[in-house]
């Protein structure tokens, strides 16, 4: 019985431990060039890219003001989330179709647990469509490459 137990409290103490590296290796990866900011491909924002290039949530917390010069997509994802893999080649397809007209970021809400807390984040994949003016309109789930040109349309390009 003892021997079961000490065997129990050993599996126990490994898994948690790998689930911790895995966290971290997460959150290091999303630091790191592991996600470069290639052209024509959706940017992965941390803390400091978002904070100069969508929003300064720390300075205004209460009121949005989009600091870009053109309107964005922003994909609030895990890693984990089948649904979040079901959106990323949509989204790739779109920063390419768009280029130059929007942008796409990504936010991996494990590693920038701040941003998704200054926001609300609660499930995922969570979509910011944000015009130059005016808040952002906030999707929740999976959506089609239809349903995302109709908004990026006639939204962000009002066409």
């Amino acid at each position: 019985m003892e021997k079961k137990l000490y065997i129990y409290v050993g599996v126990m103490v490994v898994l948690i431990l790998a689930s911790f590296a895995w966290i971290n290796r997460e959150k290091e990866m999303a630091k790191s060039e592991v996600y470069p900011d290639k052209e024509n491909a959706p940017m992965h924002l941390t803390k400091a890219k978002f904070l100069a290039k969508v929003a300064n949530f720390q300075t205004n917390p209460t009121d949005w003001k989009y600091l870009g010069d053109k309107p964005c997509i922003i994909d609030f994802y895990a890693s984990w989330c089948g649904p979040c893999r079901l959106v990323a080649p949509i989204l790739d397809d779109l920063a390419k179709d768009y280029n130059g007209q929007i942008y796409v970021y990504k936010v991996n809400i494990d590693a920038e647990e701040e941003i998704a807390g200054a926001y609300g984040i609660q499930s995922i994949p969570t979509i910011f469509f944000c015009p130059m003016n005016g808040a952002p309109q906030v999707t929740k789930g999976a959506m089609s490459k239809e349903s995302f040109k109709k908004t990026i349309t006639g939204l962000l390009l009002k066409k």
